[in-house]
């Protein structure tokens, strides 16, 4: 999966420090990341590259001793032989780790331009010096960054799998297995249980953890369950969420893992009798 990056290691400490030159410098500007291909390499600006002010940098993280930078202010203009690259370019981007710092990177991004300003008393956020975290020095309002917690869930009935297509998704052709997010006051478990009624109308059972992802793509982390059908197996489809619900006999299934998702590799395990 894409965070599988070893053996290079990931460290998400927060220590406040500056960078140096040689540090790589993330920058993204409207749902874009800056970025060039190298040999076919996935390469950042290094902090030498674009001159800015130091107090518009931020650390936010290394990766097996590579440092990685923010940008926090918007660029007026790329260092040449740069373009902007939208967030699909990190799911197959070589080397493996740089596509997943590119992602990290964004949705950390995505989170310092959504808490500027205070959402209690509408004054300036500003950053703490010991932890990741926006302090609003007005009224004391603490804002961390923001996990969505969502459930992929393969929905088996014997030697059958149910795979999905989403609806409203234009150029989305592959299959995908049923998937959404934790409310409020509910566990995974009952998030299973509704997502699986809701999207298809089946009632499960036996429900078993199988293991978990950061998915930056859409500041979530995924948490992966197996189930079995409790009942009958006819699709009622949420259209509005849906555009295919079909179920798959194990030696038909059409994916194969692509190394990137926990739903790819979820699909191919039970497909080799390996879920």
């Amino acid at each position: 999966m894409i965070q599988d990056i070893a053996p290079k290691k990931y460290d998400n400490h927060y220590q406040e420090q500056l960078p140096d030159p040689g540090d790589w410098l993330l920058v993204y500007r409207n749902g874009a990341a800056l970025c060039r291909f190298e040999d076919g390499m996935l390469c950042f600006p290094e902090v030498r590259e674009i001159v800015q002010d130091e107090k518009e940098i931020t650390y936010l993280f290394s990766i097996s001793g590579e440092r990685f930078f923010l940008l926090k202010n918007d660029l007026d203009k790329e260092p040449e032989g740069y373009t902007w690259e939208k967030p699909p370019v990190f799911r197959d981007a070589k080397p493996q780790y740089r596509g997943f710092a590119g992602i990290t990177g964004q949705q950390l991004d995505g989170w310092y331009r959504s808490n500027r300003f205070c959402g209690c008393c509408g004054s300036p956020m500003v950053p703490d010096h010991v932890e990741r975290m926006l302090r609003c020095e007005a009224c004391g309002n603490l804002v961390y960054p923001k996990i969505c917690p969502g459930v992929i869930v393969a929905v088996t009935d014997g030697n059958r799998l149910l795979l999905t297509k989403y609806a409203n998704r234009p150029g989305v052709v592959n299959y995908a297995l049923v998937a959404g997010f934790t409310e409020v006051g509910e566990t995974l478990e009952e998030t299973v249980q509704r997502e699986v009624m809701e999207e298809v109308g089946l009632k499960v059972k036996n429900i078993r953890y199988y293991k978990s992802q950061p998915w930056s793509f859409s500041s979530t982390l995924l948490c992966g369950f197996v189930c079995e059908v409790d009942g009958s197996t006819d699709l009622t489809l949420d259209r509005s969420e849906l555009a295919v619900a079909e179920w798959f006999e194990r030696e038909d299934i059409p994916l194969e893992d692509d190394g990137v998702s926990m739903t790819r590799e979820m699909i191919d395990r039970f497909k080799y009798g390996k879920l």
